[in-house]
């Protein structure tokens, strides 16, 4: 069997690793058993093109380096796209594989899915059926037509199983699978928590940049991301935010603040960045890799973020979430689901509310169905079943 699996942006990279590993494992048994193995081929698409965004996490995870790439690099979301079904259909006609496997719902995500039914091979979506009910988020958009192409939808959690059902996949399409993330997590929890968040600060401050505080204890930070253009690219939505982060989280327990790219430059167009480069008790970093970041969650007394993998990592540390969004794609890590996060959008009002709710709380870790560090083998076997080795 062969079988082309694609990465196209930071967060794939945390679902592939686990499921290259699964692989490796089954070649090694399957030599010593004298069966067949399976050939794989990891197509990189290049849209994170920052080598501290990419291939940082390539090494740490242990990922071997892609067998392709594409090149895609950053452009719009139809220049994307088109670029890497353009480039991917050469990949098809070249390597002929008999399965195509697509993570996540970046662009990738689509371009690949609908490259592969248009040449007849068979696609297998990791992480199907999670909706936000939001079709104005490119990424929905993505989930809504990978699936719909799929033949395989290995869904994370039975909520999302249940919402293909409710759109009419048949039964024999979807399988229940759990998060494939957390197998990345728990692979790695000990190498996270050797690390020391002095040193995390200490390699990854910027350019020029120096915190006037000194390094926060365990469980004396909070912590931050946030990239999302609705919380970002408007002075008018942006700044509310960064006024109550500076004037009352900053003010209650030391900012950590891993800051992305996007969120930097409209800081700086706004006239707010020197407000919080020198603000007294924040610090900001460069982004960080995925060892680093894990760490810092960990002892967190409080997370606030707009990333959806975030949300799922909290769930099992346990660290309250405070998710920087209307709606979520992701319900099983909300508290009324029994996770750890709550959606407080970017209100100011809703923030605050719900952020004194979070640092009263202690931290209780949280390990839905199936998130068992093993989903990446359930992964391969239901392709395995599906396929010729099945």
């Amino acid at each position: 069997m062969k079988i082309i699996s694609v990465v196209g942006a930071r967060p794939n990279f945390m679902k592939i690793a686990p499921f290259v590993h699964a692989i490796n494992d089954y070649n090694t048994k399957a030599a010593i058993a004298g069966k067949e193995d399976i050939e794989h081929i990891l197509v990189h698409t290049g849209q994170h093109y920052d080598d501290r965004m990419s291939q940082n996490f390539f090494k740490q995870l242990n990922i071997p380096q892609a067998d392709i790439n594409l090149g895609v690099g950053s452009g719009t979301h139809a220049q994307q796209v088109g670029q890497t079904m353009i480039e991917f259909e050469k990949v098809l006609h070249k390597h002929k594989p008999d399965w195509v496997v697509v993570v996540g719902d970046v662009n990738a995500t689509l371009a690949c899915s609908v490259t592969a039914k248009k040449e007849w091979i068979k696609c297998c979506h990791i992480e199907a059926g999670l909706r936000s009910g939001d079709i104005t988020m490119p990424e929905e958009v993505n989930r809504l037509v990978t699936d719909r192409l799929s033949d395989l939808l290995l869904t994370p959690d039975e909520m999302s199983s249940e919402n293909l059902r409710k759109e009419g996949t048949g039964e024999e399409r979807i399988v229940f699978v759990g998060n494939i993330m957390i197998d990345t997590l728990e692979a790695n929890r000990e190498k996270a928590e050797s690390l020391s968040i002095e040193d995390i600060i200490k390699n990854n401050l910027g350019a020029n940049y120096h915190p006037k505080v000194a390094t926060p204890k365990d469980e004396c930070y909070a912590l931050m991301t946030l990239h999302r253009p609705s919380n970002v690219d408007d002075k008018k939505v942006l700044e509310p935010i960064i006024r109550f982060l500076m004037d009352e989280v900053a003010s209650d327990y030391t900012l950590v603040w891993p800051i992305h790219p996007r969120t930097r430059k409209n800081l700086m167009d706004f006239g707010l960045y020197d407000q919080v480069a020198n603000h007294p008790n924040l610090i900001l970093l460069e982004p960080l890799g995925y060892f680093e970041m894990l760490r810092l969650n960990m002892s967190a007394k409080v997370m606030l973020t707009d990333s959806g993998g975030l949300q799922e990592e909290c769930t099992i540390l346990g660290t309250p979430c405070l998710t920087l969004r209307w709606n979520t794609e992701r319900p099983i890590t909300l508290l009324e689901y029994g996770g750890a996060s709550v959606l407080v959008g970017n209100n100011v009002e809703r923030i605050r509310k719900e952020y004194r709710i979070a640092i009263a709380k202690r931290r209780i870790p949280i390990r839905p169905n199936l998130w068992d560090g093993k989903t990446a083998e359930r992964c391969l076997r239901a392709i395995l079943k599906s396929g010729k080795l099945g």
